[in-house]
């Protein structure tokens, strides 16, 4: 897989990363991953599996991972595998996120799993728990799914200790969710002269490709562009409700590719597109998602605009979904 510099911070990374998300706590809310991770979610147990997956990804070539303090025990358990691992991942980007905790006490059936809070405050307290478990290995750090309504994009104190922390070598970001995903990296853009980001991260899917044109904008700007939720929470992965439609639009061949190579193998065509997630909570996975990097220059990117859906409707569905 190359290796990439993107930018204008010049970020190393690779085309295709892996995030944490799925496999740093018990639950979580992809379809399939009651599946994928079966009965076995204690924290030895997801910490032994989030390192098989860590090893397959440095394996396929991956070397940016993706986390935030509420993974769970994400953090913890990529500083147990960089520890573990030594100077085999020595290459790794570390990315990680503040703006929302864990709080569902490794219990499947906790009423929260996460709570938002986009102060100055949370900002201090958890980059001080990022810096406690990761040391010096952090790389970008972002903004948890920043949203207009908080204002977190405005907030004055926020924004100067995320330029002091760019001052000290991190490279500072925000990611996005919801229909409003443009609007907010736009605003992100308009605040620039207060705080350098360097590194935005949004869903894209076929299903959900609003935020494309701001995307763009971003790209344009000299931000990194991260791609997350590539596979819709699994509705593109095979055996999702989207698989089929997405192969069929595609025109796939005698031998078509599977449907999450051929989803993340779309989002690395996109042109604005630097760095795309997996979201893979087994090794398989892993493999099968890293066969889009080869994918990228052959897909269609026009061929899947049918299968776009009213983002209202997408985030409502996605907002639906049991935590697993």
């Amino acid at each position: 897989m190359p290796r990439i510099r993107v930018g204008a911070s010049e970020l190393p990374a690779t085309p295709l990363g892996i995030g944490l998300a799925a496999v740093g706590r018990p639950a979580y809310l992809t379809i399939g991953h009651a599946e994928d991770l079966g009965q076995a979610r204690g924290v030895a147990d997801l910490e032994r599996r989030s390192h098989e997956v860590l090893d397959a990804a440095l394996e396929a070539g991956l070397r940016y991972v993706d986390a935030a303090r509420s993974y769970g025990r994400a953090e913890a358990f990529l500083a147990s595998w960089l520890d573990r691992r030594g100077a085999d991942a020595d290459g790794v980007t570390i990315a990680s996120k503040w703006g929302y905790a864990y709080t569902g006490g490794w219990r499947m059936d906790a009423s929260t799993h996460e709570v938002k809070d986009h102060s100055a405050a949370a900002l201090r307290r958890q980059i001080g728990e990022t810096r406690a478990v990761l040391g010096d290995r952090l790389d970008v750090y972002q903004i948890h799914s920043a949203t207009l309504d908080t204002g977190v994009l405005s907030d004055p104190e926020v924004l100067d200790l995320l330029a002091d922390l760019a001052a000290e070598g991190v490279r500072v970001g925000f990611t996005t969710s919801g229909p409003q995903q443009a609007d907010v990296v736009r605003a992100a853009l308009a605040a620039l002269d207060r705080c350098p980001f360097a590194v935005v991260q949004a869903t894209w899917n076929p299903l959900e490709p609003s935020a494309a044109p701001a995307l763009a904008e971003a790209h344009d700007a000299g931000l990194v562009v991260v791609v997350k939720e590539a596979l819709a929470n699994g509705r593109l992965a095979p055996g999702g409700d989207a698989a089929t439609g997405l192969l069929s639009c595609a025109g796939a061949g005698a031998e078509p590719p599977t449907a999450d190579a051929l989803a993340l193998a779309l989002a690395l065509a996109q042109p604005w597109s630097d760095i795309v997630l997996s979201g893979a909570a087994t090794p398989g996975q892993v493999a099968a998602n890293a066969r889009a990097v080869g994918l990228a220059s052959a897909v269609s990117t026009g061929a899947v605009t049918e299968l776009a859906e009213d983002p209202s409707a997408y985030w409502g569905q996605r907002k639906a979904l049991p935590w697993r």
